[in-house]
């Protein structure tokens, strides 16, 4: 979820500073009391003022009256030593060393690799076989991802398994989905709810004889930040009820990404000596997708399988992070100095 910016500025050392929607802080706090001196500059500059003025009004007294360009001028007398006075407060700023809270956007979260390990998985309507289809896109997906997204693999069959917890070492992600070998029949059910208990980071648990009503409601908490790829080929043989397990994914904020493997049309496999045709079953996985918010892909060939995971959306957050501004707050009172300086030398040959 993306993190809540307090739209009010305020400063951890005390004081409104920095533009609306950026927070600002110092580093060295106590450098702030020497703008108690300001005043005391401008309490100078009035009182020098007012000399002078004392004195133009005693040579006017005496006939000294000043010409048409001197009139001028005493109307921005006072520009240049604004100028002076905003670069002694903006330097003075500086000595503090401020630093600004920026949002910056990131991808972050969870990612689920929920792979289906049944025996069906080792028909070869994808080359060479459809598990190893997956586990090489699954690769270039885990190398594709930015560092912060934790990965985790669970396999699941009519069982399932947490093969590794979600991590950002890509390493042992890797190591994960090499070790996947397929055997037994198919619980998308099953293989749901273990990614879910993955990202919740705790067993998950269901009560016995739980209807599908007691599934879908069951409240595990929320995980608005997580996701789950699921490759099968949607061929269900076992429980738990895959729509309702998908239905309390869907109200713990979790999106479920269906990617079918294999082909429609199908093709006969081998098994114990026995011959058994299988095909990819999508109407389970694009209602899966559908209640989950998320999207159902069917991966006809490597290929498109590669190009799936370039696509899966994942969540985008803004999280404040603290940047010195020193150097900017320098650069600024040294340009308004030079300015002042400039126009005080242009106007009336001298610093003010």
């Amino acid at each position: 979820m993306p993190h809540a910016v307090d739209p009010a500025p305020h400063c951890a050392a005390g004081g409104p500073f920095g533009p609306a929607g950026v927070l600002m802080s110092f580093l060295w706090p106590g450098m702030l009391v020497l703008l108690l001196g300001v005043p005391l500059i401008v309490v100078g500059y009035v009182r020098l003022l007012r000399r002078r003025n004392e004195r133009a009004a005693a040579l006017a007294a005496q006939g000294f009256v000043p010409n048409a360009a001197a009139r001028r001028l005493r109307k921005v007398r006072h520009v240049p030593t604004v100028l002076f006075l905003v670069a002694v407060v903006v330097l003075l700023v500086a000595f503090a060393r401020p630093e600004v809270s920026v949002g910056l956007p990131h991808r972050e979260g969870t990612v689920i690799l929920a792979f289906d390990v049944s025996n069906s998985m080792l028909a070869k309507d994808l080359q060479p076989t459809r598990m190893d289809a997956a586990k090489a896109a699954a690769k270039q997906f885990v190398d594709q991802q930015p560092s912060e997204i934790k990965i985790g693999i669970v396999a699941f069959n009519n069982g399932a398994l947490i093969t590794q917890q979600p991590t950002t070492a890509r390493a042992d992600t890797l190591s994960a989905i090499d070790r996947l070998s397929p055997t037994g029949a198919t619980s998308l059910g099953q293989g749901i709810f273990t990614s879910l208990s993955a990202i919740a980071g705790r067993p998950l648990s269901l009560p016995p004889n739980a209807t599908v009503d007691d599934i879908a409601n069951a409240d595990i908490g929320y995980f608005g930040s997580a996701a789950i790829v699921l490759l099968s080929d949607g061929e269900n043989t076992s429980g738990p009820d895959a729509v309702a397990v998908a239905q309390l994914a869907s109200t713990a904020g979790v999106h479920i990404y269906p990617i079918g493997i294999g082909s429609p049309q199908g093709t006969v496999l081998q098994i114990g000596g026995f011959s058994v045709a299988t095909a990819l079953d999508e109407q389970e996985l694009m209602q899966i997708a559908s209640l989950t918010n998320g999207k159902y892909y069917n991966a006809q060939d490597t290929q498109t399988l590669s190009q799936i995971y370039k696509n899966i959306d994942l969540r985008t957050v803004t999280d404040p992070k603290k940047t010195e501004v020193t150097a900017l707050f320098a650069g600024i009172a040294t340009l308004l100095l030079l300015i002042g300086g400039a126009l005080s030398i242009l106007w009336f040959g001298r610093l003010a």
